[in-house]
């Protein structure tokens, strides 16, 4: 077989609000590390790029997702040392169609016609080894300019998926003929399918010719193509990032995947869609019932992380990020812990937690989108204390990396080094300050902290004045392009 060219598209453009606590507009699930030492996103990327087959070239690994989280994107991206990556940017969520567009417009760009693997970065998959087996052969049942779709056998008659109703027909790759798409099903017609054995989840992952794609959205829904194809030929480059033009973005119809070409593909004689059995412990960790299936339980049913101690307790997820949680007498519980909010919910209930968030987002409280520690291209900073007039910070500074040159109309500012060496820029003074050293920021003074160290740089910031919000920033001089 002659060599074949695949690019990985990663998805990452959800918010995964079924999953708060832990989950948070501004740092979603798939940037978590949940239950492993890497996030959602990495694993999706790693279970690709090592794929180990001499008849498969990996090119550029392409991720979409939003402008609000390029930053956590490529700063995990960094830590993996990745080269071949193209980040492309949207300036909101308009759905998964015009997300797949942008990919094979870029996977086209150097007259390429590379198999996209096209998967969500929000998913789990505890068989490697039999991910990539299945992968490889939908990647060669791509090659004949067939749509492939990953399917999963169902374990349960769930009513949370999308169902792919199949033929008997077998291929040369072990992939079936799709007869129909059924959308999420009442739980009747799931007891229904779960017994008629021919029917699998839709997993959401797919492998499809650039190509391939962009004639199909361009015959379905010519509206996105164009539309799409507009904002992408007067797309712009800032360093890693590629954006779409603003503007011509707002006219882009919003889709899926599935409604807008998938779903319509097996009434059509131009279109020939296949799907192919996974088989390897996959998840999608749409809410905490389903993180709760992915992990395994203890004797009395229970999944544990962290800190806890736990008595006459059944069937239950206890999530603890820092503090002690202690149960007694309970059953069918989700607990999850974190520094700044508690969730306590009947695991019957899980899918209903987007509610709390809905909630939290009306009443203008902060919690439904930042945690108390907030990631910043630069490093992070940790809320660990406010009252009346004043605000505490942990601020750590990766090595080589600078804050804006800003100032404050309302709040002063003390900086002490508890580590690492901190470059301070404080009015037109330039200054060094070493562990324990420490200076003081008038209220609408011009500073700038800078870290010139080889390791990371931690400093406590106590802010003093009546109003303490971040919106009280005025930038003159930024490395990372932001007002």
């Amino acid at each position: 077989m002659k060599e074949i060219h695949i690019s990985p598209v990663i998805l990452s453009g959800g918010s995964g609000s079924r999953l708060w606590p832990l989950s948070r507009e501004e740092h979603p699930k798939q940037f978590l590390n949940l239950s492993g030492s890497k996030s959602l996103f990495q694993d999706a990327i790693n279970r690709i790029v090592n794929i180990n087959n001499k008849a498969i070239t990996i090119d550029n690994t392409i991720v979409v997702t939003n402008e609000k989280h390029r930053f956590l994107v490529l700063d995990q991206l960094e830590r993996m040392n990745l080269n071949k990556v193209k980040i492309l940017l949207e300036p909101a969520s308009l759905n998964t169609a015009p997300a797949l567009t942008f990919a094979a417009l870029e996977a086209k760009t150097n007259s390429h016609d590379p198999i996209l693997v096209v998967v969500p970065a929000d998913q789990t998959i505890s068989d490697d080894k039999a991910f990539t087996k299945t992968l490889e052969s939908a990647i060669k049942a791509a090659t004949n300019n067939s749509i492939v779709i990953l399917g999963i056998k169902p374990n349960t008659p769930n009513t949370g998926y999308g169902y792919i109703k199949t033929s008997d027909n077998i291929g040369d790759f072990g992939q079936f003929s799709v007869e129909r798409f059924v959308e999420k099903p009442n739980l009747a017609k799931a007891r229904e399918y779960f017994k008629a054995g021919n029917y699998f989840w839709n997993g959401g992952i797919f492998v499809v010719k650039a190509s391939v794609w962009l004639k199909a959205i361009s015959q379905f829904r010519p509206d996105i193509y164009s539309s799409t194809n507009e904002a992408w030929l007067r797309k712009s480059v800032d360093g890693e990032f590629t954006r779409p033009d603003c503007k011509l973005y707002e006219s882009i119809p919003s889709d899926s995947i599935d409604f807008s070409v998938i779903e319509k593909c097996p009434d059509s004689e131009e279109f020939d869609i296949q799907m192919i059995p996974l088989k390897a412990g996959w998840n999608d960790l749409g809410s905490w019932e389903a993180f709760f299936q992915s992990n395994k339980v203890d004797k009395y049913g229970n999944v544990t992380f962290g800190d806890s101690l736990i008595k006459e307790t059944k069937n239950s997820l206890i999530y603890s990020t820092k503090r002690l949680i202690g149960t007694l007498g309970v059953e069918n519980l989700i607990i999850v812990e974190t520094d700044d909010a508690l969730l306590v919910a009947d695991k019957s209930k899980s899918q209903d937690v987007k509610l709390l968030v809905e909630q939290l987002k009306s009443s203008g409280r902060e919690e439904h989108s930042t945690h108390r520690k907030v990631h910043r291209p630069w490093g992070w900073y940790d809320n660990i204390d406010y009252g009346e007039g004043f605000k505490v910070k942990r601020i750590q500074v990766k090595p080589g990396a600078s804050l804006s040159l800003q100032m404050h109309q309302h709040r002063a500012e003390h900086w002490v080094v508890v580590r690492g060496i901190a470059k301070v820029v404080n009015g037109k003074e330039l200054i060094t300050l070493l562990e324990s050293e420490s200076t003081y920021i008038p209220k609408g003074q011009a500073h700038r902290l800078s870290n010139p160290g080889p390791s990371f740089l931690e400093i406590i910031e106590v802010q003093s004045g009546k109003y303490l919000e971040e919106d009280d920033i005025i930038r003159m001089e930024d490395n990372y392009g932001r007002d």
